[in-house]
């Protein structure tokens, strides 16, 4: 029986998942990841880290990457709250080179986005507070991670939010044109 329904977006290797949902009157039952169905989709990642963080409502987090040596694919999901989840095709011969896909993400509709290499991610929170959990298939290196700045006008991404608030490091990053990258497609 499958517990997961995969979609694949507007840039084919970005991949919505929606997990079944065993709900009673206790609570709720999911499974939020399982190599056999990921693999059976296409999904043959080795997942070696987990991320949580918290957030309150206006902030941006991204457009963050590794580069190619040290990249990750993603696996997000909220547990509390709703975010704008945000990849970019950064691969340099990609038909989707620097087109972008947000969708929302939240706790009440359980999806979680999969985000290969080769993507710059980020979101913003639109709930009070948003708690994400993310795999990821490499560990974080400082002196790997990239970034490109999120208002950038050639990528022209809708967030619904007008005056983010951002870290220091989030206000600095490049233009995508600027922008470190070793992706291809």
């Amino acid at each position: 029986m499958a517990k997961f329904t995969f979609e694949r977006l507007e840039i084919p290797d970005l991949v919505l998942l929606k997990p079944e949902v065993f709900e009673d009157s206790r609570g709720f039952f999911m499974e939020t990841y399982n190599y056999r169905e990921f693999e059976a989709f296409g999904i043959k990642d080795n997942f070696v880290q987990d991320n949580h963080s918290r957030s309150i409502k206006g902030v941006l987090r991204g457009l963050h990457y590794q580069l190619k040596e040290r990249a990750q694919a993603k696996l997000v999901r909220v547990v509390r709250g709703e975010i704008f989840d945000v990849a970019v095709d950064i691969r340099k011969g990609s038909p989707y080179y620097g087109k972008w896909v947000g969708m929302r993400l939240s706790e009440e509709n359980r999806k979680m986005l999969y985000i290969p290499e080769g993507f710059a991610h980020g979101f913003c929170v639109l709930s009070p507070v948003a708690e994400v959990l993310y795999k990821t298939t490499d560990f974080y290196s400082p002196q790997h991670e990239r970034g490109i700045i999120w208002n950038d006008p050639e990528l022209a991404i809708k967030w619904p939010v007008r005056n983010p608030i951002l870290s220091p490091k989030d206000e600095k990053w490049p233009l995508f044109r600027d922008a470190e990258n070793d992706f291809t497609y």
